[in-house]
Formats: structure tokens, C-alpha cells, sequence
């Protein structure tokens, strides 16, 4: 028997996915305090030359070429600090001790750094060739007034953030935040913290992506435990969709699971119950229910981390209008290691990259790969993704890794 038949490609997946969703639109100006993670709803254009000025980048002495011309030592004719011009004239067949990020005079050609100076009683002797130019930082090298600093739909981080700031901007416009419910299904679920009885188990899954969700920047409306009864299901699925931009559930999408689930939601909107052809994660649920869109989780714990890493991140990315990669890229690395594997699946086993012997990049196993062991997030930093029809990985072949991005530590 072909267990395979009927299974849908994760790329095929999640282009069906992305094809049918439209960003949010509506936009919002915040302090730049206020943020971090947000998407730019807009380009944003530089109000200034940066740098500002033509400036030193190095602590060193202020030359014109044609005074080095002799091969004598230089008297200092003044000293130039940050934020301080040369005051008065500068005379010729002299030159000008500089620090790091002062205004060079008109007339400065080049910086020389000061290892390459020699201090005498008649002056400076410049011991290193000097080409014109050097060492000075021209006004608007690194932008110029107008251009465009920051595009739209980048994810604002501790790289952008302060380039704003450094240009005197004190605000930007930015989308507004997703807005995603979340709640788990099943009456075997109970919270941590709390006794379980015989058949139980504790609901993981709704904080993990529940915190997930946070440093994605969404707002999650948290629903909680839903038990399997078709009244509850419905009222909390209307719930969600009334308040949200995004439903994900977690459990109820397998089968023999979905009954209920697929009635209600047949009900309310569109959705497709899918089997994927990747391992951990085969169920999963996507569709349209009146205002929000739905993603149904796995109620494994791993397959539920591995289809929202593989599938929801990137769908979210889209509906906040993020241009930037949702994710981080993949590589080719050794396998240090033989890998099990079986044909007929996109197989995400979690591994640890590190460096071999010889210095190069390898990857190795965190262990055993069955789909109840959440601890190999904690261990690893990366996913080792194995092609569909591949089998067994013998060590030194080369595979695809995924580098774990913040969600995970990495």
C-alpha cells in the first residue's frame, strides 16, 4: 500500500496559501521606542546627508598633498576635535591634528593616521605613502538627503531602528499589528500546573505558539482549552473569527479527529483539511471562515512547532505586509553523521550545526526524532531537512539545514 498517495507538497502547500492573502492596510505612526518588530508601512525617505559633513575617520593629522611634497616635517598649525571646526586660517606648509569624526577644512586632502606619523621638535614626518582622499568621510557617503533609508515592509529591528534615530527621525508609520486567536481542542488536555487525571496530558501546545506569536510582533487573543463538544467548538470558533485577523487551533485536524471540527467549520467558511508530505506534521488545516483566516495545528507538539515554522510564519509574514524573508535561508552542510530516513516524506529531523575538525560546517543529530520529543528544540539549533524520496544519510553526504531563527533560541 502507497502511503504516500494523496499527500501534498509543503511548497505547493504554502503557495496556496500565500496566493490567496492580501496584507492588512491600515496604518499607525509610532516612537521609535515603540517600534521594534513592527513592519514599515512605507519607504522612508533620509531628511539629511549622512554624515552631514565631511569628517575624519581616523584620530590622525589634516595634509594638503602638495605640502608633503618637500618630504620635511610639518609644524601643527591647530588641533580639530568632534564637533569643533578649525578656528582662524590654516597656513600652508603646515598640517592639522585631527580626532575621529571632526570636520576636515576646506582645504584637507587627506587624513593620516597618527601611527603613521612621527612626532619632532620642527613638526610631523609622515613615514607611508598617502593617497588623496584618504581616511576622510564625505558628506552623504553612507546616504544622501532623499534616499530611500528603510523600504517598505521591512521588520523593524535593532539594526534599523537606530539608523532612524541617527537621521533625527522620531517617528514612523507602520501596519498595524495582526490580531490572532489561538485556543486547543480536546478533552484529554488539561493546564500545567494542575493535577492530571488518568488519559491526560498537559496543553503545551497553546504556549508555545501562543509565545511564538508575541515575538512575531502579533496580538494574540488567547481562548484557551476548548473540550470536544460541537456547542463549545462552534461558539469559540465565532468568537475567534469575530475578533481576529487569524484562527489557529491546535489538535482536531487529523483523522478521525476532525468530525467535529470539519461540520462546524463547513458552517462558518472554506477550509481544506491537508496531508502533507513532510515529517513531523502531516495534518494540518488552512481556509477562510467569514472575517479571519484558519490554520488547524497538529496536536503533536513537534508537528505543531514544525508546521507553524514551516507554514504559519510565513503566512503571517505576507498578512502584516513584510517584505523581508520570513525565514532564515538554508544551507548545505556535511553530515557528520548517518541519518535515518524513509522515502516518501520531506523529513524536518532537528540537528545541531556546528564546525568540524577540518573547520568546515557540519551538522549532527539531536537524537531520537519522534514527533513527542519537543526537547530537541532546546538541543538543536537547526532543522536537517531531507528530501522527499531520500533514504539514509551516510556521514559526509551532503545535506540542507535550516538555521533556527529567535523563536528557538537561535
Amino acid at each position: 500500500m502507497d502511503f504516500t498517495a494523496g499527500l501534498i507538497p509543503l511548497d505547493d502547500a504554502l503557495q496556496q496559501m500565500l496566493d490567496r492573502l492580501t496584507p492588512v492596510t491600515e496604518v499607525e505612526t509610532l516612537p521609535l521606542q515603540q517600534a521594534f518588530g513592527r513592519v514599515t508601512a512605507q519607504a522612508i525617505a533620509s531628511p539629511i546627508d549622512v554624515p552631514g559633513f565631511d569628517n575624519s575617520a581616523m584620530d590622525g593629522y589634516g595634509v594638503r598633498l602638495a605640502d608633503l611634497a618637500s618630504g620635511k616635517a610639518l609644524p601643527v598649525a591647530g588641533k580639530i576635535f568632534a564637533g569643533q571646526p578649525l578656528q582662524g586660517e590654516w597656513p600652508t606648509g603646515t598640517c592639522v591634528r585631527i580626532m575621529t569624526g571632526a570636520p576636515v577644512p576646506a582645504q584637507c586632502e587627506a587624513v593620516i593616521m597618527q601611527e603613521q606619523a612621527e612626532t619632532h621638535d620642527d613638526g610631523v614626518l609622515f613615514t607611508a605613502p598617502v593617497k588623496a582622499g584618504q581616511n576622510i568621510r564625505r558628506c552623504g557617503e553612507d546616504i544622501r538627503q532623499g534616499a530611500t533609508a528603510i523600504e517598505a515592509g521591512v521588520r523593524l529591528s535593532a539594526a534599523e531602528l537606530p539608523m532612524l534615530a541617527s537621521l533625527g527621525i522620531g517617528e514612523v508609520p507602520v501596519l498595524r499589528r495582526l490580531r490572532v486567536a489561538l485556543f486547543s481542542t480536546g478533552d484529554e488536555l488539561q493546564l500545567p500546573g494542575t493535577p492530571l487525571q488518568p488519559g491526560q496530558i498537559y496543553d503545551s501546545n497553546r504556549l508555545t505558539v501562543h509565545l511564538m506569536l508575541e515575538q512575531l510582533g502579533c496580538e494574540v487573543i488567547n481562548l484557551g482549552i476548548v473540550r470536544d463538544s460541537p456547542e463549545a467548538l462552534r461558539a469559540t470558533f465565532l468568537e475567534a473569527d469575530s475578533r481576529a485577523d487569524v484562527t489557529l487551533s491546535s489538535g482536531g485536524v487529523s483523522v478521525g479527529e476532525a468530525d467535529y471540527t470539519k461540520q462546524i467549520l463547513d458552517e462558518l467558511g472554506e477550509i481544506g483539511f491537508w496531508k502533507l508530505a513532510i515529517k513531523p506534521g502531516k495534518p494540518f488545516a488552512f481556509g477562510r471562515l467569514r472575517n479571519s483566516w484558519f490554520c488547524g495545528l497538529p496536536g503533536n507538539p513537534v508537528s505543531a512547532a514544525v508546521t507553524f515554522y514551516q507554514l504559519v510564519i510565513p503566512l503571517l509574514a505576507k498578512l502584516c505586509g513584510q517584505h523581508t524573508p520570513a525565514l532564515p535561508p538554508r544551507l548545505k552542510v556535511r553530515a557528520a553523521q548517518a541519518l535515518k530516513k524513509s522515502p516518501g516524506r520531506l523529513d524536518f529531523q532537528r540537528g545541531v550545526l556546528g564546525t568540524g575538525a577540518d573547520g568546515l560546517p557540519e551538522v549532527t543529530s539531536t537524537g531520537h526524532q519522534g514527533s513527542h520529543i519537543f526537547s530537541s528544540f532546546s538541543q538543536g539549533n537547526c532543522f536537517i531537512i531531507l528530501e522527499r524520496e531520500r533514504g539514509n544519510v551516510a556521514p559526509g553526504e551532503l545535506v540542507e539545514v535550516q538555521p533556527f531563527n529567535h523563536l528557538f533560541g537561535g
